[in-house]
């Protein structure tokens, strides 16, 4: 019997989908001004709601740092007709999604204004931001590194060493100039070659872990 790979998410509505998307604008807005009132304000809702749903700022922050990194999806596959094709499609979508979010002005500005708050010990929003975000996203490619090993497609000695390995052939050097203000380096320029990078860091890993390169 197939057994596909599936994650459990945290799950939206379309109503908290909005009031999220618009805590998401406020933050590339104003950075380090969310409020609930402002959210509120801006979503069209009462704070009443927000704090029903969400708890507090912290858990709002949480929703919204897990709402922005859904936008890298966990790919779907079927552990029973795993092939190389498969895994190649699957790691390319992976790293699309990736590149695609982390270049993005939310992106930039959730992750700048979380290092900031991080380095005044300000508040929790560095760990909000590491475990929602890249620490949930590594959470979705794992399962499929492993169900690749267990078809013997993949060769690593953990799954946490070739996720690594991955996220750094995609990411490389992008994420920290774009945090960093490079000026030489643009969203743009990234888009226009987005699917060249996504080729060779799926060829890369590939030619690294896959089962034939290793034995």
């Amino acid at each position: 019997m197939a057994l596909a790979i599936k994650v459990n998410e945290e799950t939206f509505t379309p109503r908290q989908q909005a009031v999220l998307t618009a805590a998401l604008d406020l933050l590339v807005e104003n950075g380090d001004g969310l409020t609930m009132t402002a959210v509120a304000r801006r979503a069209s809702c009462s704070k009443e709601t927000l704090y029903k749903w969400f708890g507090d700022r912290d858990g709002l922050l949480t929703a919204t740092v897990q709402w922005q990194a859904a936008k890298v999806r966990m790919p779907f596959v079927d552990r029973s007709h795993l092939s190389v094709k498969a895994l190649r499609a699957s790691l390319e979508q992976f790293a699309r999604d990736l590149l695609t979010t982390i270049i993005g002005e939310v992106s930039i500005t959730l992750n700048r204004t979380a290092i900031t708050h991080a380095a005044q010990e300000k508040d929790d929003l560095g760990n909000i931001v590491l475990e929602n975000g890249p620490m949930a996203i590594r959470r979705r490619l794992k399962p499929i590194l492993e169900a690749a090993r267990d078809a013997r497609l993949l060769r690593f000695p953990s799954s946490e060493e070739a996720y690594r390995t991955f996220f750094g052939l995609v990411v490389r050097d992008v994420q920290i100039r774009l945090l960093l203000g490079d000026k030489a380096l643009t969203q743009s320029n990234v888009e226009a070659n987005i699917e060249a990078d996504v080729k060779a860091a799926a060829d890369q890993f590939l030619a690294l872990y896959g089962a034939k390169a290793s034995s």
